[in-house]
């Protein structure tokens, strides 16, 4: 199921790319759908679990906080080594854009998909609920990421043949990890630790990432709509599984 599931990403991150090629107006409510799905996830959903799975606490505090605060650091941390990475190759200049920051950033986001099939699968030795929640954020947030692996590839100068590596690269990256988890089942506590190290990563993306997109080019009521519409689908679904 967690190898089925993850096809599901590998098809939508290819929908991603392909839309990168044919922008609309409408990029922004679909954006905003994905920010409120993964902040629903990972607020209703996927930290209590990690919090029920974990167990222990580490000075007072759930070690899944912990590694949540954790998670959250690390993607911001990786974004801004990035961005670095990008400034101090001139590529905030025009027409000066270095090709490998754009692989660098592309390669980056590769191994972030293969994280998100090893959430899957790791989600989907919980249970089916959890699975198929965590399944939906990623899907979504696979969107965003086909689109993003695209356009960040071409925007550095790569070649068009490039763009489109890096995106199939991309798209079956969590296929293969979601298959990844099929030859272990991970222990309860390291469970819980890594689904609240995956939801402090995911909420940064959410957060930092995904809807300040949405809204910047169009802050919309309909996109904010869309955003609370996310969050309230994922309720309705973390309810009726209860």
């Amino acid at each position: 199921m967690a190898v089925f599931v993850a096809l599901g990403a590998f098809l939508m991150t290819l929908a991603g790319g392909w839309t990168a090629l044919r922008v609309t107006d409408r990029r922004h409510l679909v954006l905003g759908l994905a920010g409120g799905l993964m902040l629903g996830v990972v607020g209703l959903d996927l930290l209590p679990e990690a919090l029920h799975a974990a167990g222990g606490e580490v000075f007072g505090v759930p070690a899944a906080l912990l590694l949540f605060v954790a998670g959250f650091l690390l993607a911001h941390l990786v974004e801004r080594l990035l961005a670095a990475r990008r400034a101090a190759h001139g590529a905030d200049e025009h027409n000066h854009r270095a090709p490998e920051v754009g692989l660098t950033a592309a390669a980056a986001m590769v191994g972030h998909s293969a994280m998100d099939g090893v959430a899957i699968g790791a989600a989907f030795q919980v249970g089916g609920g959890m699975g198929a929640a965590v399944a939906l954020a990623v899907v979504a947030h696979d969107f965003a990421d086909g689109f993003n692996t695209y356009t960040i590839t071409s925007l550095y100068g790569n070649a068009r043949r490039k763009a489109v590596t890096m995106l199939l690269a991309d798209a079956v990256a969590p296929v293969v990890g979601a298959a990844s988890t099929l030859a272990f089942t991970i222990p309860q506590p390291l469970l819980g630790g890594y689904l609240g190290l995956f939801g402090g990563a995911l909420l940064y993306l959410a957060a930092a990432e995904i809807l300040p997109e949405a809204h910047h080019v169009h802050p919309a009521r309909s996109t904010l709509l869309c955003t609370v519409a996310g969050a309230g689908f994922i309720w309705l679904v973390v309810g009726l599984a209860g």
